[in-house]
Formats: structure tokens, C-alpha cells, sequence
């Protein structure tokens, strides 16, 4: 078997910079985006990644047998109660989020935990689960999905009570998971593309501040020097002449000398 040839303008086409990413952010991904408390900014690295509206557009367009997915959310905001048929992965960029999850979706969640930057958590199929930035500023987050077919059924699976808050908004999706965009569609995708945009970029600059706090403190904390303490010099057994203090030098007297000196003194 021969090995493909791929040549180096090839692979420049597999490279995606978060630079990019930031450009192509997706407001209304899902159905229930429009919802209080589940606005965000989506963007599809690698896939559909499960997305509800047939806008997407992925960054990387070469087959994969995974799917990534990235989400900016402002504080207290993130994907409501859900499911798939797959395996779903996260992990935190920036600030902290909370997952919570349970079984039945119309019962309270059974489990929560909350994650830092760099952990990670992984969904098995099935299980219900949301998730919200608990930071005080917009955070990002990483997830990676198993790969599956777009638009051949309901994906995400959403919680009864998430159904019904969306249709009110007047957003819903077939039968086949693909959004039914409301009349309104095209004016609320602008004032959510605005508004979360703006957010994204203050939360992105006092991230960077932080960083560059944070580097700076580190950065002369090493550079200090350490005050050299002077170790305490002893004369005689069990007494300590104070730093600075001056020994006396010479020889050391004889019995008999120390034994006349002292009967002087007497």
C-alpha cells in the first residue's frame, strides 16, 4: 500500500487559528440559543457539531472521525438540558463552568460539578446534561463529539421543558433536528450577534490582562534577590555572639592561667 503524497500547501489548509475562529462566530446554533440564560457564540472547528441550524460552516472541511466544536459564553449562560446519541466531550479554555446532568429530563439533575480551565468531562450517551459559564466574564469552551449524520434525526435531544421555552421564542426544529427559523430570525441573529460579540471581546481582554498580571507577579517574584541572613557565630558552649558583634582573637589560656585569673577576680 502506498502512502498518500500530501504536500506542504495540503497541510497549511489543515491549520485553524483562533483568530480566525473569532471571525465566524454563530449565534443562533441551536433552538434554544435565544433563551435567557443559554445565549452564546458557537463555532464549528471540525463537523456540524449537532448544530440545529443548516448555516454552519465548519473551519476544516477534510473527513474526520470526530467532530469539534467551540462555545463563548457570557456569565451565568450556557447549552441548556440535553442529550445525544454519542459521546460528548468538554473542556474549559478560560474561566469556570458548571456541568450538571441526570437521567430523567424532566427530573431535577442528580450531579453537578464544576470545572477550571483545562479539565474535562465526558457525557456518555444518553445522560442529560447542561452547562453554564460560572465565571464573571465571557469564557470559552472546547468540546469534541463522536462522529454522526446531520439532519437525519432530532439532535440534540432536548428536555421537554427547553422545548416549550423555545417555542414560545417561536423557535423549533423538524422532525429531522434542522431549525424552523421564526419570522423574526434575521433580527434577533443581529442583536445577539452584537451584543454577545461585544462581550466575547471584553471577556477575551481582561483574560489577556489577567495573564499578563499574573506573568508579571511570577516574573519578580524570581528575579528578587533573597536577603542573606548572617549565621550566628558561637564563642563559647551554648552562647551566641550576636551578627556584626566582634570575636576576640587569640590563643586560648591554660588551666593554670584561667585558674589565676580567677582568683585575681576574687
Amino acid at each position: 500500500m502506498t502512502n498518500p503524497i500530501i504536500s506542504p500547501q495540503q497541510m497549511l489548509e489543515r491549520v485553524v487559528r483562533f483568530s480566525d475562529v473569532k471571525q465566524h462566530p454563530i449565534p443562533l446554533m441551536f433552538i434554544d440559543s435565544v433563551l435567557p440564560r443559554h445565549q452564546r457564540l458557537n463555532f464549528s472547528i471540525i463537523g456540524d457539531t449537532a448544530s440545529e441550524n443548516p448555516d454552519f460552516m465548519p473551519m476544516l472541511k477534510q473527513p474526520h472521525k470526530f467532530q469539534i466544536g467551540m462555545v463563548s459564553a457570557p456569565p451565568k449562560s450556557g447549552p441548556a438540558y440535553h442529550t445525544h446519541e454519542y459521546v460528548e466531550m468538554f473542556m474549559p479554555l478560560s474561566g469556570k463552568w458548571r456541568f450538571y446532568w441526570g437521567n430523567d429530563p424532566k427530573g431535577e439533575p442528580e450531579g453537578e460539578v464544576i470545572l477550571d480551565r483545562w479539565d474535562m468531562i465526558s457525557f456518555p450517551p444518553y445522560l442529560y446534561r447542561g452547562l453554564e459559564n460560572v465565571s464573571r466574564t465571557h469564557a470559552w469552551l472546547f468540546a469534541v463529539l463522536d462522529p454522526h449524520d446531520v439532519y437525519r434525526f432530532k439532535d440534540p435531544i432536548w428536555a421537554p421543558h427547553v422545548l416549550e421555552q423555545a417555542e414560545a421564542f417561536q423557535f423549533r426544529a423538524d422532525e429531522r433536528g434542522k431549525m424552523i427559523k421564526p419570522d423574526n430570525y434575521d433580527q434577533v441573529h443581529a442583536e445577539l450577534l452584537g451584543t454577545l460579540t461585544k462581550g466575547m471581546k471584553a471577556g477575551d481582554a481582561a483574560d489577556k490582562a489577567s495573564k499578563k498580571t499574573s506573568k508579571a507577579v511570577t516574573s519578580r517574584a524570581l528575579s528578587k534577590p533573597k536577603k542573606r541572613v548572617p549565621a550566628r557565630r558561637v564563642t563559647k558552649p551554648g552562647k551566641a555572639v550576636k551578627p556584626g558583634k566582634a570575636v576576640k582573637s587569640g590563643k586560648m589560656p591554660t588551666a593554670g592561667q584561667a585558674k589565676r585569673k580567677a582568683a585575681k577576680r576574687g
